[in-house]
């Protein structure tokens, strides 16, 4: 839609910064002339904090300005500047000092879209999905929440993602980017709606707020506390929404003496006992966040449907303490049972499934790849046997011997190394013998079950291009869940939210003047 001059003095009233104003009193009269040479004039009156515009002369002037239309669009537009008109001629102003002032009185102008392009845009919703009618307002960043959200909203949930205009989600700047989106950010935002509003103001709060009415769910993830101070803690919105579920995500939870502590996925992992049993090796960070993604992602699912249900049956909403350092601790209920019933503490090449068996291992091959051996079964390690014609290892696979069972690992090893990855992983799948060969990152997509399993999508970003991400884990048969679209620009779907929101254009334009919210993808 191409900016009119009158647009640009309709837009005054919205654009004035009345704290700034004080006692103020001006009039300025504007005569512009168009491409036809017709005059175009407008008084613009400040009194009282107020300001009024109006398309005629009137009173005594404080200043005159006289210039083209065009000009003049260019200056508000941030095409060229006034001291450039100025000393070109094209513009001229006979109090230059009033002018100033006025200038500072007024937020930049920014174009305003049609009533019609919001109402048009209000249509990207989910359209199918065991959770479609669900409404999530989600105030997580980084990995663990937004990775939460994604799929809830892949599975149908109406996901707003709530960034400030000056406090976005800071996935968004990590490195790599492509097309100005981190990778990172792709990953883990699809199928979800972008509102960019600043939550710290009023007039940001006040919507939100309204948001909540409608709200089902509220996802949020800072360290205990934040959100208090923003009047938006779980006690605050209740009373708004006794049916509010409110789920927050922290590293160590809302107790505890390291509650208010920072942490990251080592952290957690580490806390609770995931890098541990390295009696004969230092420990090895995970090329995959642990903590994030099976502490905070998949625990803030069940959180959301655990407490969706228990709402179904008593009519109350709920406060979720979701702690990733919690909910990665379960990953080691193997370890910590043996360790409580004996006393010690598992090694990571004695543990029962952890490389303390030669029949659930890894081997080194021909081809320096690596496969994955996997007949923990006594009858999978037996026809593993038979084929490779060693029948007198198949009472090998429960050795207690340390010796007796490192030189049988010896044995086995020399036996991987004979031939090449593909060669063993060919014969596993055509046997059935639970062997794989250890795929680096560039193997998954070409992988035929993970391609039968629609694992991996391919999406079009409107500024990345053709972007990849990984599908939807969870088949239903009745209610299909699908990545709806590819994650979205900052601010994208600020418009159509805030005018199903009840917003008038004029106050949303208000708003975007004032720097309380963004649109269209900026940043």
């Amino acid at each position: 839609m191409n900016t009119t001059i009158q647009d640009i003095f309709k837009a005054l009233p919205q654009r004035f910064k009345a704290d700034k104003a004080k006692d103020y009193q001006g009039i300025f009269h504007f005569v512009l002339e168009t491409a036809q040479a017709q005059s175009i004039y407008f008084t613009v009156e400040i009194a009282a904090g107020k300001c009024t515009v109006s398309d005629a002369l009137h009173g005594e002037p404080t200043c005159s300005i006289k210039s083209d239309t065009q000009t003049y669009l260019d200056i508000e537009l941030g095409n060229t500047t006034a001291q450039e008109a100025i000393l070109s001629g094209k513009i001229n102003i006979d109090n230059l000092a009033e002018m100033m002032h006025f200038s500072k009185l007024f937020h930049r102008y920014s174009p305003a879209e049609s009533h019609q392009a919001l109402v048009g845009a209000a249509s990207r919703k989910p359209t199918g999905g065991p959770l479609k009618g669900l409404k999530i307002l989600d105030f997580t960043r980084l990995l663990p929440g937004p990775l939460a959200t994604m799929m809830l909203a892949d599975m149908g949930a109406e996901v707003i993602k709530i960034e400030a205009p000056n406090f976005y989600d800071y996935a968004r700047d990590f490195p790599p980017h492509k097309g100005g989106e981190s990778a990172g950010y792709l990953a883990f935002n699809r199928s979800k709606r972008s509102l960019s509003l600043d939550y710290t103001t009023p007039e940001g709060k006040a919507i939100i707020l309204d948001m909540v009415k409608e709200a089902d769910i509220l996802i949020e993830q800072f360290r205990p506390g934040v959100m208090k101070k923003m009047g938006l803690d779980y006690e605050s919105l209740q009373k708004i929404n006794p049916k509010i579920i409110y789920v927050a995500i922290t590293g160590y939870g809302q107790t505890g003496p390291y509650a208010q502590l920072a942490g990251h996925d080592l952290n957690y992992i580490t806390l609770a006992g995931l890098l541990s049993g390295n009696q004969n090796e230092a420990p090895r960070i995970p090329i995959v966040q642990m903590a994030d993604i099976a502490g905070g992602s998949y625990m803030s699912i069940i959180a959301c449907l655990s407490a969706v249900y228990a709402l179904q049956k008593t009519g109350k909403g709920q406060f979720v303490d979701v702690s990733m350092m919690d909910g990665v601790m379960p990953l080691s209920v193997n370890a910590k049972a043996l360790q409580w019933m004996t006393g010690k503490n598992v090694q990571r090449d004695e543990g029962f499934l952890s490389g303390g068996l030669i029949n659930y291992n890894i081997y080194p091959t021909k081809d320096e790849r690596y496969i994955a051996l996997g007949t923990l079964e006594t009858k999978f390690w037996d026809k593993f046997c038979e084929i490779i014609k060693k029948p007198d290892w198949k009472n090998r696979m429960f050795e207690q011997d340390p010796a007796k069972s490192q030189a049988h690992k010896a044995e086995l090893t020399a036996l991987f190394k004979t031939q090449t990855a593909s060669y063993w992983s060919e014969m596993g799948l055509e046997h059935d013998l639970l062997i794989n060969t250890v795929y680096e990152q560039d193997e998954i997509d070409k992988d035929p079950q993970v391609i039968a399993r629609e694992m991996v999508i391919e999406q079009e970003h409107p500024t990345a291009g053709k972007i990849k991400s990984i599908g939807v884990p969870l088949k239903f048969s009745e209610t299909k869940a699908t990545p709806s679209w590819a994650p979205p620009l900052l601010g994208e779907d600020t418009l159509a939210i805030l005018t199903e929101a009840g917003l008038s254009p004029e106050m949303i334009q208000m708003l975007a003047n004032k720097g309380v919210l963004k649109m269209q993808g900026e940043k």
